[in-house]
């Protein structure tokens, strides 16, 4: 059994599928730390979390961001604010306007079973565009991958691409060894 701590219950299916486990949604809030990279902030939430919650049972938590090249990175660790400032309809109109429109989500898993503290990244390539689409969730129908934007792409085939997905699969692997060797 893992604990993942989010608010999602589709992010806990995710994990589970990809962890062949149980997973159990916990909604716990923690101060959040604030830094330059995601993967800082899963160690700190994963310890966090670890530590708040009573039992001994391991926990998850993730952090992810939208990383847009023209401005070097922006707004990264940042994204949820500058969604909920700007809006994602304002952040494509000035993304398009520069001359790279490249950008990458990237998500950071991290983990903690008291004695060990990990993290696993994962990014996915695409670029900003006009938003298109009524699915998915914050950025996605303003980052296409492939010929499709997130927010056009089925769960199923969000989960299949997405930055989530490619840090579940190095947590994923890392975990069954982890847990061979126990």
């Amino acid at each position: 059994m893992v604990r993942y701590v989010t608010s999602n219950p589709g992010k806990a299916r995710e994990a589970a599928a990809y962890l062949g486990t149980d997973v159990e949604t916990i909604d716990y809030e923690y101060l959040e730390p604030q830094a330059d990279d995601l993967e800082p902030v899963a160690r700190y939430g994963a310890r966090a979390a670890f530590d708040g919650l009573s039992g001994d049972e391991p926990v998850i938590v993730d952090d992810a961001g939208l990383f847009i090249e023209a401005f070097d990175g922006f707004p990264g660790p940042y994204s949820s604010y500058v969604e909920d400032t700007l809006g994602i309809e304002l952040v494509a109109e000035i993304a398009r306007g520069a001359t790279d429109q490249r950008a990458s989500f990237r998500a950071v898993i991290g983990y903690c079973d008291g004695s060990v503290t990990e993290t696993f990244a994962g990014r996915v390539r695409g670029q900003i565009v006009a938003p298109r689409g009524d699915g998915g969730f914050g950025y996605d129908p303003i980052f296409e991958h492939g010929d499709r934007t997130f927010a056009e792409m089925s769960v199923e085939e969000k989960n299949a691409h997405s930055h989530r997905a490619r840090a579940l699969e190095r947590f994923a692997a890392w975990y069954d060894a982890h847990r061979e060797s126990d």
